[in-house]
Formats: structure tokens, C-alpha cells, sequence
């Protein structure tokens, strides 16, 4: 697996051994950043300017992929503290350490957010129904920013209901993996 744009190209990401951790594919990858960067449903700049929250974060890929494309910060959550060392790690490698930090946490019970995100991912275990519950508490916890663009990622199999505070802007299917791409409450004037 490797990074697919920006400063970091073609760098190698990897994944811890020993946990079950499924990484977002390169060309799927490819494709939600290119819609992030191209789609004139989501804010200008928004790679450039918004600090982003990997959720659920595994190996790092999309927010480690963010970082190579210009975001300002990224915050790794992810509640397997060998998960935490692989992503120290392979953010250290790509020389992201600065601009990274590091949580040990359950979506489903995070802490308050330090500082709200303008871009989030969310990549939970596939056939589990946890994407909605984690939106939810990390909503209430003050992690998205209004306006804040959240991406989900789940199984095409599994349908996800609309959760109130979330306008649902689109979605996209690679395979077995499901897209959504959601706006959370108002964007600021």
C-alpha cells in the first residue's frame, strides 16, 4: 500500500501485523480524494486548510494521505495500541510526525475534541452497524466543525439510515466498499 498524491507519492504505508486492519485500497483512495479536491459540492481548499480526524484509523492511509496533499493537521484515533505504534510509525517514516497526533480511543466513546476537524474519515470494522453510533458520539464529543465534511466508509451491504445534523451529499461505491460523503450541520458564513 502507498501513498497516492502529493509530497509523499508513491511512499510505502505500512500496516501493523498481528491485527485485523483492512486499508482503504490505492485506487479507491484515488478516487474519494479526487472527488474531495474536484467536486464543487465540497468547500475550496479544503485539503489545504482543514485539520482532519482518521477515525477508526487502522494503517493511516486516509489521513496520512491527506497530510501528503496538504492538510495542516491530522489526528489519529484508534482504540488498538498497536495500531497507535503503527501509525507513529509510518507517520514518522513520511516525515509527518509535526502535523500528526496520536489517540488512543474509541470512536464510540472519544473525548471531547481538542479543537474541532473540517474533514473526517471513518473507517470502522465492516459488519459491525458502528458507523452511525461513532458519527453520533463523536458529534456530540465536538469533533466536526460546522460545514465539516465527514467521510464514511462501510459495506456496500450494510444500509445506513440518516442521522439528524448530517446533510448526506453523496455516495460512492469501489467494490465491496461504500462511500458516503456527508456535510455535518451548517457551514460557517
Amino acid at each position: 500500500m502507498r501513498i497516492v498524491a502529493g509530497r509523499n507519492r508513491g511512499r510505502a504505508i505500512l500496516a501493523p501485523e498481528g491485527i485485523d486492519i483492512r486499508p482503504t485500497a490505492d485506487r479507491a483512495r484515488q478516487a474519494v480524494f479526487d472527488l474531495l479536491a474536484h467536486s464543487p459540492d465540497m468547500p475550496e481548499r479544503l485539503l489545504a486548510e482543514a485539520r482532519v480526524l482518521d477515525a477508526f484509523a487502522g494503517t493511516g492511509a486516509m489521513g496520512l494521505e491527506a497530510l501528503s496533499r496538504g492538510a495542516p493537521h491530522c489526528t489519529f484515533l484508534d482504540r488498538d495500541q498497536r495500531a497507535i505504534a503503527g501509525l507513529r510509525a509510518n507517520a514518522q517514516t513520511l516525515n509527518e510526525l509535526s502535523r500528526a497526533s496520536f489517540l488512543r480511543a474509541d470512536a464510540l466513546q472519544p473525548p471531547p475534541a481538542a479543537q474541532p476537524v473540517g474533514l473526517a474519515f471513518l473507517d470502522p470494522p465492516y459488519g459491525k452497524n458502528l458507523c452511525m453510533p461513532a458519527l453520533k458520539a463523536l458529534a456530540d464529543a465536538g469533533w466536526f466543525a460546522p460545514g465539516a465534511i465527514v467521510v464514511v466508509e462501510h459495506d456496500s451491504a450494510e444500509a445506513l439510515e440518516d442521522l439528524p445534523g448530517f446533510q448526506d451529499i453523496g455516495a460512492r461505491r469501489y467494490g465491496r466498499a461504500q462511500f458516503l460523503f456527508l456535510r455535518h450541520g451548517e457551514a460557517a458564513p
